[in-house]
């Protein structure tokens, strides 16, 4: 799913939902759904595997994902 985006520019899979996190969705099965951010150039997965059951816990657990990744990375800058 992530090639789709970073290499084909696929971006009607994608969404933003909360902040600058980003769901990558794919369709097949359950409805799979991959969490990430963008830092600069870097691509930052926060939590892959989610399905549209989870969705909401999801969201809330790559949210907070990523506030913390941007404190550790304040504090080590």
């Amino acid at each position: 799913m992530i090639k789709q985006v970073t290499e084909l520019g696929n971006l009607s899979i994608v969404k933003g939902v909360g902040g600058v996190v980003m769901e990558c969705r794919n369709d097949f099965g359950p409805g799979y759904r991959i969490y990430f951010g963008r830092d600069g150039d870097a691509l930052i997965i926060l939590l892959g595997g989610g399905t549209k059951v989870r969705q909401q816990r999801d969201i809330k657990a790559a949210v907070a994902l990523w506030r913390e990744y941007g404190q550790s990375k304040r504090q080590e800058g």
